[in-house]
């Protein structure tokens, strides 16, 4: 999904599945100084980008671009053979050569090193303080769980609280988590615990994390994710009962889906 200056611009599809820009909505949304917003629903959009901001370059407008969440976020290294899509991702964006690109929560440091002229906004560090106003969060008995050391330090301006940190001993071969061990203390049992990350995908790492703060003590959980895959719905994370809220912005979901889910609209 592409909004310019806040309207959606709509794209239709010919019978052989090109992609159909009209320009008379394009016009009527632009000004001198544009800002698209980028929802990436699938590879299709990468097309419909390059075709918006082109017609916006032969009419001498100024463009920039805020990416809602940027794909490919996961495929940030090389490991073995892999590709570095990320990378190929972030060229392509490169080419069309925005004033300006925000993203959204990015995954890691290297998205913001492999887009030109980009810097990154974190909104779940003002949700944050949302969350715990409706869960109750007790700043001197609950405390704030991290997944990874990543995350940790993702979100290392939270200051101030009680934090927990996982750390994940995976199968590279698999991709799956074998381990996760906890590291700090809780301030005692029937804590609540904020679990804060920045994407949700099938919530198996979640799933896990809970487990583990329900046997060190933990009365309720709650998650705070930027991203939320439509995959949660797949996974077993919603169903288990370990999770009793999961918080999340609509820069992947748009609607629930789930009465565990709230949606903070940010896009």
């Amino acid at each position: 999904m592409l909004k310019l200056n806040g309207q959606e611009i709509a794209m239709r599809t010919f019978p052989n599945g090109e992609t159909l820009l009209g320009g008379e909505q394009v016009l009527a949304a632009a000004t001198e100084d544009n800002v698209i917003v980028w929802k990436y629903e699938d590879d299709s959009d990468l097309i419909k980008l390059m075709f918006l901001k082109r017609y916006l370059d032969e009419r001498g407008y100024r463009t920039s671009l805020t990416i809602a969440y940027m794909p490919y976020s996961r495929m940030d290294r090389v490991e073995g053979a892999s590709a570095f899509t990320l990378k190929y991702t972030a060229e392509f964006i490169n080419r069309l050569q925005f004033a300006s690109v925000q993203v959204i929560e990015p995954h890691s440091d290297v998205t913001t090193a492999l887009l030109d002229r980009c810097v990154a906004s974190y909104p779940t560090l003002s949700l944050l303080e949302d969350v715990m106003a409706r869960v109750g969060f007790d700043g001197e008995r609950d405390a704030l769980f991290f997944p990874d050391a990543g995350a940790q330090k993702r979100y290392s301006k939270l200051r101030g609280y009680r934090e927990l940190v996982g750390f994940k001993v995976r199968d590279f071969q698999s991709g799956q988590i074998q381990r996760l061990d906890v590291v700090g203390e809780p301030a005692g049992p029937d804590f609540k615990a904020i679990i804060v990350d920045d994407l949700c995908s099938y919530g198996g790492t979640f799933l896990l994390s809970a487990e583990k703060l329900k046997a060190l003590g933990a009365s309720e959980i709650y998650l705070l994710v930027a991203h939320c895959e439509r995959s949660i719905y797949d996974g077993k994370l919603l169903a288990s009962g370990l999770v009793d809220r999961v918080f999340t912005t609509d820069t992947i979901l748009s609607e629930p889906g789930h009465e565990r889910i709230h949606i903070y609209p940010i896009i």
